[in-house]
């Protein structure tokens, strides 16, 4: 039996935003094309009145191409089931993830934090989450550890016996991290927000997983310091992609 390492418990996600070529003025440039024709990127600040008023037009009336004239890379670390999620988002949105066939992955796994909404009540789509007892998050918390270490152990067993790391990952859990790069302009990452995040300004409500509603409650704050007036619109118009 190998020496097994000792397992990493995690109830965060992390998301930093690592490159970008984003800002209200690639807004504003791709618009005026349609009417102006080619123009400088340094001309479009000079009146920001009229730069926010056409930003706001362009997300009231859904013309939402100029939105696509910008981009974002995130480097998101978070459990596998969130991945899963984020893969349902592929118009606008490219991913790398970490490879279990080429590395030998670390024991690194989720446990929800005691601040995690745990008992779920309701039918189908019409769910609402409530907050768990102390028993039932011990309980939870007691069974995680048990099943990551157990699985994680059978692991590395097989990896010891030169079973491929391509078949020795099948006994891994979702919960185990994992790490990719995610990019996206702005069009796309405001469809992904108006999905997986809560928020009083919305006119569709959503119900996201608490999971990947963290990841995209950082890359919200990211991109709202990129492109304010963008962001500012989105909110006013009901968290609507154009």
């Amino acid at each position: 039996m190998p020496d097994i390492l000792e397992p990493v418990f995690r109830s965060d996600v992390t998301v930093q935003l690592v490159k970008h070529s984003a800002d209200d003025a690639h807004v504003l440039w791709s618009a005026r094309v349609s009417t102006q024709g080619e123009q400088s990127l340094d001309q479009i600040g000079a009146d920001p009145e009229r730069s926010k008023g056409l930003i706001s037009y362009l997300m009231r009336d859904r013309h939402g191409s100029p939105f696509e004239a910008t981009s974002m890379t995130f480097f998101v670390s978070a459990p596998i089931f969130v991945f899963r999620e984020f893969m349902r988002h592929r118009a606008g949105w490219s991913y790398n993830e970490e490879s279990g066939r080429y590395r030998e992955l670390e024991p690194v796994f989720y446990i929800p934090g005691y601040d995690r909404k745990l008992v779920q009540e309701g039918k189908p789509g019409r769910y609402r989450f409530v907050d768990g007892s102390p028993e039932q998050h011990y309980a939870m918390r007691s069974s995680m550890k048990v099943s990551y270490r157990q699985a994680y152990e059978a692991y590395q067993s097989m990896l010891a016996a030169g079973v491929a790391r391509e078949v020795a990952r099948s006994v891994l859990p979702v919960g185990l991290f994992s790490s990719a790069y995610a990019t996206c302009n702005a069009r796309s990452l405001m469809h992904f927000l108006g999905l997986r995040t809560i928020h009083p300004d919305a006119k569709v409500k959503s119900s996201p997983q608490r999971e990947i509603e963290m990841v995209a409650e950082q890359m919200e704050t990211a991109w709202a310091g990129l492109m304010p007036l963008t962001h500012a619109a989105f909110n006013a118009n009901g968290r609507i992609a154009p």
